[in-house]
């Protein structure tokens, strides 16, 4: 057993280690249709023109893909190429159910361990052959299946409206506690269930003609990648080549306001880095409530700067933020030594 949770960074590095390049052409791409487009007050993100577009759509394409690599190479981690095609399935369900990275990093870990239990069964000689490509697949995706369908999907979303619902009462009291509250739950999933729920409660505020709402989130919606980014330039002996890398893609993400530029190093390492990026997120917003800084498109990073009230205030929630993300998880990481460095590449021989 102690063994087995030595190896969980490893399964869970495995999947990062294939997920990076789906990010990286996702973010990117979605991140340069957007700044060569900009964004609208009231409508956020506008691109119009054929070329960006299609830029837009392959990047989204990309990232639709996201959740199922994890998913898909974690579960290969675990349990070699059978766990693959259950691990793909899972991911795609944790997607569908809007469960985020961390629904997809679960359905992974089912995958890949019921696969490696079903290819330690005794089976006959003449079942040999179809166990890899037949039955370890079929008899894991129908586990990781159900169990995604009818275990994580109907808690999702009893969460999504209680938090909801929350907001709202919330939103009559402490400007400054309901930023807090909603810059933190930005951080947590980086597009997932909670992610979204904040997310949708600021976009519907300008609705309203509330803007502090947004503004807030705004904020807090680039910290993540920012921060993360920044932290791999600062202390890069605590992150793998892998990392740094991504660092890079994480900057531009965070500029254009794309919080997903951070999951690769939550996947990854989600103990030191979801609180890192929840408290920074979470001090960028009650900073930004303080000051009244309100976004008028329902974007955010620095991008959506031409339509936001107090934009010094608002550059400077974010420098906080940032800078409280990057100390922190600098802090918390040790430096990696070269073995798991070699290690993150993830490639089983």
């Amino acid at each position: 057993m102690s063994e087995e949770l030595k190896n969980i960074r490893q399964y869970l590095m495995t999947g990062v280690s294939y997920m990076i390049p789906i990010v990286v052409i996702g973010g990117v791409l979605i991140a340069l249709s957007i700044a060569l487009s900009g964004v609208e007050a009231g409508k956020g993100a506008v691109v119009t023109n054929p070329v960006f577009k299609n830029m837009l759509d392959i990047g989204v394409a990309a990232f639709s893909m996201m959740v199922p690599v994890l998913a898909g190479f974690i579960a290969y981690g675990i349990a070699d190429r059978p766990g693959i095609a259950p691990g793909l399935v899972g991911g795609v369900l944790a997607a569908n159910l809007k469960a985020g990275f961390l629904g997809g990093i679960v359905a992974g870990f089912i995958a890949g361990y019921v696969a490696r239990w079903i290819k330690s069964w005794q089976v006959p000689l003449s079942l040999k052959p179809i166990m890899p490509i037949f039955v370890i697949p079929l008899l894991s995706a129908l586990v990781v299946g159900g169990l995604m369908i009818y275990v994580v999907g109907t808690p999702i979303a009893g969460l999504m409206e209680a938090m909801t619902s929350g907001l709202k009462a919330m939103g009559q009291g402490n400007a400054v506690l309901l930023s807090l509250v909603m810059g933190a739950m930005i951080a947590f999933d980086m597009g997932g269930p909670v992610n979204k729920v904040a997310f949708l409660f600021g976009a519907a505020m300008i609705g309203e003609g509330i803007y502090t709402v947004m503004g807030p989130v705004a904020v807090a919606i680039c910290i993540p990648p920012l921060g993360m980014g920044v932290a791999t330039l600062l202390a890069p002996k605590k992150y793998s080549e892998m990392e740094r890398e991504a660092g890079y893609g994480a900057l531009a993400m965070g500029m254009i306001g794309i919080t997903e530029g951070a999951i690769p190093f939550a996947a990854g390492d989600p103990i030191r880095v979801i609180p890192s990026i929840v408290v920074g997120s979470a001090i960028g917003a009650a900073v930004a409530a303080m000051f009244g800084v309100g976004d008028h498109a329902p974007h955010g990073g620095p991008i959506v700067l031409p339509v936001v009230d107090n934009p010094i205030m608002f550059i400077v929630a974010i420098l906080i933020g940032v800078g409280v993300t990057a100390f922190m998880v600098n802090m918390l990481k040790k430096p990696v030594s070269e073995e798991l460095d070699s290690d993150s590449t993830g490639i089983n021989a």
